[in-house]
């Protein structure tokens, strides 16, 4: 799907949709659990992937109105009858592999051509070394990924500079392992409040699991653990919001108050601090759980860290497109991992926009300017299209393709940017 967009203010209320890596924790330890009630859930391309593999592994899995009814598999996973097919889910995958090796068979799975892209070497190694049998089809450590189940726990490191989703899959599947497991972080682990999420949702569910950051990272994993997730509610996203609260800010005129923005254990709570430290208009109400946002500051040039939070490289990467100065996204290597290489899309497609960007190995160094229209590519990934739409409503006269990957995390998104005021139309297939 194509769409145009010109130039636009917005203004109005909108509730941030739910949180995606909330959700794909709560399924999966819902589905491990014996009976638990998910609230509020997202459910979106990703994170049906993650119902559907579920589902496969035994778990009954029913929607209700805006609540997920399951009834679960108590800690066994069963040997699906069908291949698990994550989709774009890279979530999915390396949670549903690292639980495929607590069964007592074979599952195979594998996701669209995107997802066959992505690195798994480290989780595949670790779980190898925990007693399962794992192997690439294609010997390259990507999917399709064929998993015989066997994990016994044990002693065992990994590197944490590629994707924290190895570490939360391992801490989700191995307190159900016959013994303990001790897991070291090789090096600096990016991304960490995603596996603080986990740690957080994990106790809720009744799992222990203690940290130990003295000379690195480590985590100690009793085994033979019970999960007994009950209820949860899923908070607000921060990395969707930020497209919200960004283009406000980027918007002369605009007005934007987003709802259901509560403190928590989300990384990207920090666009808030991003947007006051280039000199935005914005308030945070925590206890009501309220962000508002008002438009017409010139924005100023930031250093950004990008380890911890690297979904929000493309929403900074377009702030920093129309801010004062020369701003700097580092730390970012990470970010080339994911549903595309991010930092080459932005480098691609930015500079077709008049903007003057610079990309090396782990950083992208981007100097304001004025925002021109032109025809984007999305790169089937929904947080470019979602930034490339921020900059097309500074721009104007902009045409963005793939749009319609805005599933994997948002569904709503245009909807709701439409709802503000936003000058957007879908563009007819020829």
């Amino acid at each position: 799907m194509r769409v145009s967009i010109n130039k636009s203010s917005i203004k109005g209320e909108v509730f941030a949709p739910p949180s995606k890596s909330y959700t794909h924790r709560a399924i999966t330890l819902a589905a491990l659990s014996e009976e638990a009630v998910v609230h509020r859930p997202l459910l979106s391309a990703d994170t049906l992937a993650t119902v559907r593999a579920s589902r496969l592994f035994g778990a009954s899995i029913e929607e209700k109105g805006d609540k997920l009814l399951v009834r679960g598999m108590a800690g066994r996973p069963g040997v699906p009858d069908d291949v698990i097919d994550a989709a774009n889910s890279g979530t999915t995958l390396r949670f549903m592999t690292a639980i495929a090796g607590l069964t007592d068979g074979i599952t195979v799975l594998t996701g669209d051509s995107s997802l066959r892209t992505r690195p798994n070497g480290p989780l595949l190694e670790v779980l190898n070394r925990l007693g399962a049998k794992t192997c690439s089809t294609r010997g390259n450590e990507r999917a399709p990924i064929v998993v015989k189940g066997g994990i016994k726990g044990s002693e065992v490191e990994i590197s944490g500079s590629i994707s924290s989703q190895f570490i939360s899959a391992l801490l989700i599947a191995c307190p159900l392992a016959e013994n303990s497991t001790t897991l070291s972080i090789i090096g600096k682990l990016k991304s960490r409040p995603y596996v603080d999420v986990t740690i957080e949702m994990l106790g809720l569910a009744g799992i222990k699991i203690h940290t130990d950051d003295n000379n690195g990272i480590k985590f100690i994993i009793p085994g033979k653990q019970k999960y007994s997730l009950k209820e949860y509610t899923i908070p607000g996203d921060f990395s969707s919001a930020s497209y919200l609260l960004a283009s406000a800010a980027m918007l002369d005129g605009s007005e934007v108050t987003v709802k259901n923005l509560f403190p928590s254990k989300q990384g990207d709570k920090v666009i808030i601090d991003i947007l006051k430290q280039m000199g935005a208009d914005i308030t945070w109400d925590m206890e009501a759980g309220i962000v508002t946002v008002r438009g017409g500051r010139k924005l100023k040039a930031i250093t950004f860290d990008a380890g911890s939070t690297p979904d929000l490289v493309p929403t900074v990467a377009v702030l920093a497109s129309v801010a004062e100065g020369t701003s700097r996204i580092e730390n970012a290597e990470h970010v080339r991992y994911k549903e595309t290489d991010r930092l080459h899309a932005l480098a691609t497609e930015l500079p077709k926009m008049g903007v003057s960007l610079k990309e090396e190995k782990d950083s992208l160094t981007i100097t304001g300017g004025t925002l021109e229209g032109a025809e984007v590519h999305g790169w089937d990934d929904h947080r470019i299209v979602m930034s490339l739409a921020m900059a097309g409503m500074v721009a104007g006269n902009t045409k963005i393709d793939t749009t319609e990957s805005v599933s994997i995390s948002y569904p709503d998104f245009f909807k709701d940017m439409c709802s503000l005021g936003a000058k957007i139309e879908e563009i007819p297939e020829e």
